[in-house]
C-alpha cells in the first residue's frame, strides 16, 4: 500500500469503504420508503427515526422487542440463498411482540459484516421492508457496519429491534389462562430461525448427495412465518386468553410461559402431522422425539389460548386466512412436575 493511496483514501486502507455505504443508501431508499406511513416524521438518513402515536390509542402502552437470525445466516450464505433472511429477522421481533396483543408499529436492523457487498445487503434490506410491509410496521431506520478484522471472509449479522403499542386495558397476560383452555397452534414454514447450529451439523455430516444437501437446505431456508396480520385480525374480533411464539427452546419451553404456574398443558401429538422437514431433522440426526418438541417448533409456530367453547369457530377463521391449524392440546390442573405432557 503506498502512502499515495492512503492519503487519498486512508479508511478503505483499514478495509473500511465508505463509498459502498453511500451506494447501499441509494439502492435501499426507495424500498424502505414504501414502508412508511403518515406516523413516521423526517426522512431517511437523519440520526434517528420519529414515530408519532396516532389518536387511535387512549392508554398506550409501548412493547418492545430485539432478536436474530442466529446461525441461519451461515446456512444462506453457504447455499447462496438470502432472499428470506430479512423476513426471518423482522418476524422473530414482531412475532414475539404480538403475544402480549401489541401492534407493531416500527422496526430497525442493524447489519455488520467484514466488507460490506452492496447488492448482498440491498438483497437482506429489501427482504426486510417487505416483511414490515406483510407486518404493517415501518422501516424507520437502521445501521450498517463495516469491521474488517471481527468478521472473516464475507461473513455478516443481522439483529433487529422493533416496537409495538398496545391498551393498557388490552394486555394479554398469562394469568388470564383457565383449567379446560384449548390450544390452537398455528402452522410454521420450517423451523424458521431456531436450532440453525443443530441444523447445519446434521446437514453437513450427512451422507446425502450435494444436489440432495441443496434441496434440503431450499426448504430449510424457508422464511419465517409472519403472523401479526393474522393475530390482530383475531383480536378485533374474539377473546383469546393468551400466546406463545414457538422459538428456540420449541414447544415444551414456550408455553409454559404462556399460562399460569400451577397449571399445565397437555399436547395431542397426533393431532398435527409433523412437516417432513422435521422427520428427516430427527431421522438424520438421531434426535429423540423429546428433544424435537424441545429444540424445533416442530410444525406449529404460534399457538393461542382460548375458551373450549370458542374454539372451533376461531380455528375456522384462521382456515378462511389461509393458515392451517390444529387443536393440539388442553389446559389442565398440574398434577407433576413437568408443565408440558405429550400424549
Amino acid at each position: 500500500m503506498t502512502k499515495e493511496i492512503i492519503e487519498n483514501n486512508p479508511y478503505k486502507s483499514a478495509g473500511v469503504d465508505i463509498d459502498a455505504g453511500d451506494d447501499l443508501i441509494k439502492k435501499i431508499k426507495e424500498d424502505v420508503a414504501l414502508t412508511h406511513n403518515d406516523n413516521v416524521l423526517g426522512n431517511i438518513g437523519g440520526f434517528a427515526g420519529m414515530y408519532k402515536l396516532s389518536n387511535e390509542f387512549k392508554n398506550p402502552v409501548l412493547v418492545s422487542c430485539t432478536d436474530g437470525v442466529g446461525t441461519k445466516v451461515a446456512l444462506a450464505q453457504e447455499y447462496g440463498d438470502l432472499k428470506g433472511i430479512g423476513q426471518d429477522l423482522v418476524a422473530m421481533c414482531v412475532n414475539d411482540l404480538i403475544v402480549c396483543g401489541a401492534k407493531p408499529l416500527f422496526f430497525l436492523d442493524y447489519y455488520a459484516s467484514s466488507k460490506l457487498i452492496v447488492n448482498e445487503a440491498s438483497e437482506v434490506i429489501k427482504s426486510i421492508s417487505n416483511a414490515c410491509i406483510d407486518s404493517g410496521c415501518s422501516l424507520l431506520g437502521g445501521e450498517t457496519a463495516e469491521m474488517p478484522g471481527h468478521y472473516v471472509d464475507d461473513n455478516f449479522d443481522l439483529a433487529g429491534f422493533s416496537v409495538g403499542c398496545v391498551e393498557e386495558e388490552k394486555i394479554l397476560n398469562p394469568n388470564n389462562v383457565n383449567k379446560g383452555d384449548v390450544l390452537i397452534g398455528i402452522e410454521s414454514s420450517g423451523p424458521h430461525s431456531n436450532g440453525y447450529s443443530l441444523i447445519r451439523k446434521i446437514l453437513r455430516e450427512s451422507t446425502k448427495s450435494e444436489d440432495e444437501k441443496k434441496i434440503i437446505a431450499e426448504k430449510l431456508l424457508a422464511p419465517t412465518t409472519l403472523y401479526p396480520k393474522l393475530i390482530m385480525t383475531l383480536l378485533d374480533d374474539y377473546k383469546i386468553n393468551s400466546m406463545s411464539h414457538i422459538t428456540g427452546g420449541g414447544l415444551t419451553e414456550n408455553l409454559p410461559r404462556s399460562i399460569p404456574k400451577d397449571l399445565s398443558i397437555e399436547i395431542h401429538i397426533g393431532s398435527w402431522v409433523m412437516p417432513e422437514i422435521f422427520k428427516w431433522l430427527g431421522e438424520e440426526g438421531n434426535i429423540l422425539s423429546d428433544n424435537m418438541y424441545r429444540i424445533f417448533n416442530c410444525g406449529i409456530g404460534m399457538v393461542i389460548f382460548v375458551k373450549e367453547s370458542d374454539a372451533k369457530e376461531i380455528s375456522d377463521r384462521i382456515s378462511s386466512l389461509n393458515f392451517k391449524n390444529f387443536i393440539i392440546g388442553k389446559v389442565k390442573e398440574k398434577s407433576q412436575e413437568n408443565s408440558v405432557i405429550y400424549s
